[in-house]
């Protein structure tokens, strides 16, 4: 673990680098499959599999403490509840702990910048996170997460991180899910650009039912699997409504894919985005709307992240036009 808490480490450090895509960048290897119940999160058991997924870590690894900033790195346990570890046939194993160790081997091997990074477990939704309609109620998340979120949690993450969360019913079951824990925990959700999540509730909204419904509240809150200039819109709204909404999130983990959800389901190959181009335009809303923690999803990969560090290296990125 960090040797002090996450929520000094997030307020002692002005910006902290995120992970780019891992599950993306598997999914495109020719040479591996994804798990249809755990995604990657059994990788760990297998050597190839293994192996490629500690070549992705160790370049956003490398990236970070070539530029000298923090990271945030999570576990690969978006889909490892109880329900899918049963599923793929791992109902015995502590899939999610056996994650935490493995990105613990890879923290220790950077030295004295291990004392940089922060690793925080990740869950997510039950269903699909482009589908809001499917999500669970406020009580059913609540009993479904549980079980993972203290799995995370005894493993001794840094802290807990529920992401692509398409509605404020399970979000909100989520995070007091996460809340019972006692560990620091971090929501994350996606967004349209008119500043709602999926399922049409403003984000302003969102944000405030859960601080009033969890105690202890999250750290923040984030947006991700969304494309910086969705991300920009939708922040600008919220904060157009109520300008606190900018003090409680902080942070984004974009798309290459200026793409609707329903049009990236619908999309047959990968969208990407110039590199550079990408670095600029997420590492501008640090300049613009504070956000501190930056990072990419879907469709990037290690290029992505380190056009991005070199311009959060390099201080204030110019506004883009």
């Amino acid at each position: 673990m960090l040797p002090r808490p996450f929520a000094a480490f997030l307020d002692a450090s002005p910006c902290i680098l995120g992970e780019g895509a891992v599950i993306e960048r598997l999914r495109r290897h020719p040479e591996l499959t994804l798990d249809p119940a755990l995604v990657n999160a059994a990788f760990v058991y297998q050597a190839a599999p293994r192996a490629a997924l500690a070549t992705i870590y160790r370049q956003y690894l490398e990236i970070g403490q070539s530029f000298g900033l923090p990271l945030l790195l999570s576990t690969s346990t978006w889909r490892a509840s109880r329900e899918r570890c049963a599923a793929a046939g791992y109902a015995g194993v502590d899939v999610n702990a056996d994650n935490v160790r493995f990105l613990e081997e890879l923290r220790t091997g950077c030295g004295g910048y291990a004392l940089q990074v922060a690793i925080c477990g990740l869950m997510s939704c039950r269903g699909d996170a482009y589908a809001p309609g499917a999500a669970l109620s406020v009580a059913a998340a609540r009993r479904f997460h549980a079980w993972q979120a203290g799995k995370l949690a005894a493993a001794g993450v840094d802290c807990l991180l529920a992401a692509t969360l398409p509605a404020l019913s399970e979000a909100t079951g989520l995070a007091l899910a996460l809340a019972e824990t006692g560990t620091p925990y971090l929501v994350s959700f996606v967004v349209r650009p008119q500043g709602t999540l999926l399922d049409g509730t403003p984000l302003h909204e969102a944000i405030a039912a859960i601080d009033a419904a969890a105690t202890p509240r999250p750290l923040a809150y984030l947006i991700n699997c969304t494309h910086a200039s969705f991300a920009r819109a939708a922040l600008t709204r919220a904060a157009a409504a109520v300008p606190g909404v900018r003090q409680r999130l902080i942070g984004l983990f974009a798309n290459t894919a200026a793409l609707s959800p329903e049009e990236l389901d619908d999309s047959a190959a990968l969208v990407e985005e110039d590199p550079e181009h990408f670095g600029q335009a997420v590492a501008v809303l640090h300049a613009e709307l504070g956000l501190k923690i930056l990072g990419g999803c879907c469709g990037t990969d290690d290029r992505h992240i380190r056009a991005l560090a070199a311009r959060l290296s390099a201080g204030a990125p110019v506004p883009l036009c």
